[in-house]
């Protein structure tokens, strides 16, 4: 009818000029009757249908340390958990792991020796909740969701975080352990004072995960960037920086120099690059080539740093993408594991 053909065109557009509209939108505005209608993917300017069914449960994580996160998501979210509950369990693991040696107990410290750790949390109703620069707490993963439930703010840091976990009973733990230390002597004795970047194994574990209502959640924690300044701070708590989840849409994560995520807000930006039709793979693409073009814009150097990004969108999909070689990230559904060596930009 010519009612559904205007819609249709509006939708669309041309080559030249394509307006994106949410899915959800557009069947408000069609009726019932296009709930059947097949989801349209754009690659550029080109739109192709995708009749694959969502494949849910599903978790995806940065990092090798992810494919025992994923597992246990995985094995939560079959037993009815919420992505939400999953995805906070999965992630505690790796802030309870001293041999992981850059979240929660045994991440490595600031310049000072002090060990201070960041998190936040998102689910698909769009609740929010951070921390940043926290001492002496493990699991600030979930502290970043006791703000996002218990308080009526979406941010604490430093002193007032730490405060609001005593309060909500969290122990008080010494995050260094003794390889941390001996690393931090290390450093400290070659006298250069600068942070350092890991090319092949950076410092954030972010989880994604959809649950068997189709529930998408996800988690960001981190000890930051190694023998950083006191009180740096960097994407990992960010809300739109180091994670951002749309119920309607997607979700992404980010991992890597977190700097150059909070300049380009990275997970936010891969997310939009899906609301506007593209797949996760192609959105992680678009925001690592533009942080990229930044780095060149202002000669900055690219030898000693890393970025990565991971995504998924509502259908289910995932993608992956780095500035460099060595980024890898965990797939798991009721399919079973894999862990993908992403591509990347750089030769």
């Amino acid at each position: 009818c010519n009612t559904m053909r205007n819609a249709w065109i509006n939708c669309i557009g041309t080559k030249q000029h394509i307006t994106y509209m949410k899915r959800i939108d557009f069947l408000k505005l069609m009726g019932a009757g296009a709930a059947s209608l097949p989801v349209l993917q754009a690659e550029g300017s080109l739109l192709t249908q995708d009749p694959r069914p969502v494949n849910k449960p599903i978790s995806i994580a940065t990092w090798r340390f992810g494919e025992k996160t994923t597992a246990k998501a995985i094995a939560m979210m079959e037993q009815g958990a919420s992505a939400l509950d999953a995805t906070e369990a999965a992630v505690k693991l790796c802030e309870a792991d001293p041999n992981e040696r850059s979240v929660g107990m045994g991440g490595r410290p600031d310049r000072d020796g002090v060990v201070t750790l960041d998190a936040c949390c998102m689910d698909h109703m769009g609740n929010i909740g951070s921390v940043a620069a926290v001492e002496d707490i493990v699991h600030v993963s979930s502290l970043a969701r006791a703000v996002m439930e218990q308080t009526p703010h979406v941010m604490l840091v430093g002193e007032g975080a730490r405060a609001f976990a005593i309060e909500m009973g969290f122990p008080l733990e010494n995050l260094l352990v003794e390889a941390s230390i001996k690393d931090w002597e290390s450093w400290k004795a070659e006298n250069q004072y600068q942070p350092i970047v890991n090319v092949e194994n950076h410092d954030t574990i972010g989880q994604l995960s959809m649950d068997a209502n189709g529930h998408l959640a996800g988690m960001c924690t981190t000890s930051g960037m190694a023998y950083k300044m006191r009180g740096r701070v960097g994407d990992s708590p960010i809300i739109g920086a180091g994670l951002y989840v749309d119920g309607d849409v997607g979700a992404a994560t980010a991992t890597g120099h977190g700097e150059e995520v909070i300049r380009v807000v990275g997970s936010y930006r891969v997310v939009s690059e899906m609301e506007r039709g593209h797949s996760p793979q192609v959105a992680c693409e678009k925001a690592v080539k533009k942080i990229h073009q930044l780095f060149v814009k202002r000669g900055a150097d690219l030898k000693h740093t890393q970025i990565g990004f991971i995504a998924m969108d509502v259908q289910g999909r995932v993608g992956g993408y780095s500035l460099q070689k060595g980024f890898q990230y965990a797939v798991h559904s009721s399919n079973g594991s894999t862990l993908i060596d992403a591509p990347y930009l750089l030769s």
